[in-house]
């Protein structure tokens, strides 16, 4: 009544601009609902690939980081490796130790080393391979299965006489292989590093720098 008294409008005049007016509400209020902000869930391939970009990441940063830690460290927490030590110490067999331990490690789980024993050809730094043994003591001549413990010697031609262990030999004792010289030790020592030791003695072939020839001339001079 004050809208038509004042501006001079009949009834229906009013009523239908009261009608426009109200649409335009309504316009405008649909409009500003349908432009809201809203959350978007991602596909099921996406998020899927999410996923598996999350554990590849987290299994680098583990075994990698892990990788430059040594042999074993690649497993998952908890991860265990089963040594067998023995020789001049005070508790002589197999032992179950973490992943990444060292041959200090050993020692100790074997209650250490008997007094007056020498140590000096045991390299108490090296990472550990599961299923290694380590003779503690043992002559430096004999014929041992753990070359760590320097009785892999070479003989007088300067060729080894017992198979030389890819997963323990020092890099001294690989260099003592024919063909095999400081760079090529490395190379062996380095892959043995990142993979966590040598499982059969054809994964030789993937060390940089061996092929098919020198293979041949080696695979029956090494062992696991």
């Amino acid at each position: 009544m004050w809208v038509q008294a004042r501006c001079g409008l009949e009834r229906r005049s009013v009523i239908a601009l009261v009608a426009v007016l109200a649409l335009a509400a309504s316009l405008a209020v649909q409009h500003f609902w349908a432009g809201r902000v809203q959350p978007v869930r991602a596909p099921e391939v996406v998020r899927a690939a999410a996923s598996h970009g999350d554990e590849a990441r987290s299994g680098a940063d583990g075994p990698g980081a892990t990788v430059a830690a040594g042999p074993g460290a690649a497993g998952s927490p908890g991860a265990e490796i089963v040594v067998d030590v023995g020789g001049k110490v005070r508790e002589p067999g197999v032992h179950r130790l973490p992943a990444g331990s060292r041959v200090a490690d050993a020692l100790r789980a074997a209650g250490g080393v008997r007094p007056g024993t020498d140590t000096d050809g045991l390299n108490q730094a090296r990472f550990l391979v599961d299923g290694e043994q380590v003779i503690v003591g043992a002559p430096p001549g004999a014929a041992a299965p753990a070359p760590a413990v320097g009785s892999g010697g070479a003989g007088p031609g300067g060729a080894p006489t017992a198979p030389v262990s890819l997963n323990t030999a020092t890099l001294e004792q690989l260099d003592t292989l024919p063909g095999v010289g400081p760079v090529l030790a490395q190379h062996i020592i380095d892959h043995r590093t990142r993979h966590g030791g040598f499982r059969s003695v054809d994964e030789l072939r993937d060390v940089n720098g061996i092929g098919d020839r020198r293979f041949a001339d080696l695979r029956n001079l090494v062992r696991p």
